[in-house]
């Protein structure tokens, strides 16, 4: 029954705070658990394609996703993951810890500035996606205005492949589903909206965190899947309630709260991993 309240506090956070708010799932597995860091990394590789498969169904009947771009992070993360894995395996799970809390520090700061900057973006979280927005100033790449979609260039394709490569490393290093890099990279290199942004990652994640979680596995990862069955169906309840709060509660006052209770279990973790 623990693993299910722990999912609904991951589900929930992911659905009001958007991009990096799944990066809670492996700290809380290991505090509350007792769980190994590659055993928490891989549950929460599943409970994130799980979510992210919800959140792009939801955003796909309303045409924000850009499957061409997201497929093609997809691919190239899905080249990447096995390395991540691989390192993961080889290190000290004290490093890994160290690697996780830095990870943790950096997402609190950007969701700090966002609230602070960007309010208006605070309101459009991954599980709630509502009109089409307006576009960003990024200057790679040109929006067909007949259809809304990108016009795909050499600059295009390379940024998006770079974009996946970095994500599928940290996936498989640390099993964190990667928003929190694709969605501040669209927004500063592509021309896109950040519902856009947000609709494209969540179906990036939701492919490059099923092919991760299967490659761990096939990797010798053991995973305790009678706790993390329900902590996945968890974070699903969790993620819809987050859909349907998110309309009335989500703007910078939260997201602030949410940056700071991630740099706080930034310290904890660092802290304990030099202990």
């Amino acid at each position: 029954m623990t693993s299910i309240f722990i999912g609904l506090a991951v589900g929930l956070v992911l659905g009001l705070t958007g991009a990096g708010g799944s990066i809670f799932a492996v700290p809380l597995l290991m505090a509350v658990l007792g769980w190994s860091f590659t055993q928490a990394a891989t549950a929460s590789l599943l409970a994130v394609a799980v979510a992210a498969s919800v959140g792009t169904a939801m955003a796909w009947r309303h045409s924000y996703v850009r499957y061409r771009a997201a497929s093609l992070m997809a691919f190239v993360g899905l080249l990447l993951s096995p390395i991540g894995i691989q390192v993961a395996n080889a290190l000290p799970e004290s490093t890994l810890k160290i690697v996780y809390s830095l990870l943790l520090a950096v997402v609190s700061v950007r969701m700090y500035l966002m609230a602070v900057k960007s309010s208006e973006d605070t309101m459009i979280v991954r599980s709630a996606v509502s009109g089409e927005g307006y576009p960003s100033i990024g200057k790679v790449g040109r929006i067909n205005p007949a259809t809304g979609r990108l016009i795909w260039t050499r600059p295009v394709a390379m940024t998006v492949s770079c974009i996946g490569a970095v994500t599928g490393f940290l996936s498989g290093l640390l099993g964190v589903g990667g928003g929190f890099v694709i969605v501040p990279a669209i927004r500063a290199i592509l021309p896109l909206s950040m519902h856009s942004a947000v609709a494209t990652s969540l179906m990036a994640i939701a492919l490059t965190s099923t092919g991760t979680f299967i490659f761990a596995l096939m990797q010798g990862r053991n995973v305790p899947f009678l706790v993390a069955f329900p902590f996945l169906i968890g974070t699903v309840f969790g993620m819809v309630l987050g859909r349907m709060l998110a309309p009335h509660i989500s703007g910078p006052t939260l997201q602030k709260a949410f940056a700071l209770l991630a740099m706080g279990v930034s310290i904890a973790m660092a802290t304990q991993a030099m202990l």
